[in-house]
């Protein structure tokens, strides 16, 4: 089941560089909020600091009514946070299927499911769990292909489905449609429908208006580090001070 995710009053400095500054927003549970802006607005720290990479100097993180402020980066997935990276990490001399069988170590509980030998058990629970996700998902033909000779987008959609084998109820997506062509952004999309369907809340962060007029309820705008706006999308469009930092003044 998942939760709202709250950034209360969020900050955090690099040396003399301050980052994040005083930043609050929520993201509703079982919604898509996006989170936009210039490049360097601090967007890709906000998901550092939820997923554990970075420990904020001041603010707190709550997913529901738990803080996970303090809460080490190797333990959040338990608690249902996930993310993908702009550059596709996956491993290319293996399959599809053992790709996303490493992902489910992540729900471990025990040294007896890690001493599982999975790879040589034909029907084990995680293999048939991987591939009901990927027929789920439309890629169920992808199974046994080696990562390295799939196309870039299939690539990018194995990515979501193995983080959320691995249990998440909040997927952090960096620009997940950079890259991909317009066919390959619409199967996205109705990926991403898919885990709405499911109750996965998404925050985005994305430069592709139209995919996040598509996608996300909600948008949060950054600039250097503070939150400029938030609201839909066409009321953060409608806003001048958005405009003049980061979507452009009408000619």
């Amino acid at each position: 089941m998942s939760a709202p995710l709250h950034i209360e009053h969020l900050s955090i400095a690099f040396g003399g560089l301050q980052v994040l500054q005083d930043l609050s927003f929520s993201v509703p549970a079982g919604q898509a909020t996006a989170l936009i802006g210039p490049n360097g607005a601090g967007k890709t720290t906000v998901f550092n600091v939820v997923s554990g990479v970075y420990r904020p100097d001041a603010g707190r993180i709550r997913l529901g009514d738990r803080d996970i402020t303090a809460l080490p980066s190797r333990q959040r997935i338990r608690h249902g946070i996930a993310r993908s990276f702009q550059n596709v990490r996956l491993m290319d001399h293996l399959s599809v299927v053992e790709n996303l069988l490493v992902g489910q170590h992540a729900t471990t509980r025990g040294l007896r499911d890690l001493l599982v030998p999975f790879r040589l058990v034909p029907n084990h629970r995680w293999r048939r769990e991987a591939r009901e996700a990927l027929a789920e998902a439309g890629l169920g033909a992808y199974a046994e292909a080696a990562v390295g000779a799939l196309p870039y987008g299939i690539r990018k959609r194995v990515d979501l489905v193995r983080a959320t084998l691995a249990g998440a109820s909040l997927l952090m997506l960096d620009e997940p449609a950079a890259g991909l062509n317009p066919a390959e952004t619409n199967a996205l999309r109705d990926h991403l429908g898919l885990l709405r369907r499911r109750g996965i809340t998404l925050l985005v962060v994305e430069h592709d208006m139209h995919f996040v007029g598509a996608v996300c309820e909600r948008v949060v705008v950054l600039d250097f580090g503070q939150k400029l706006a938030e609201g839909t999308l066409a009321e953060v469009q409608r806003d001048e001070r958005v405009r003049a930092a980061y979507l452009g003044q009408a000619a």
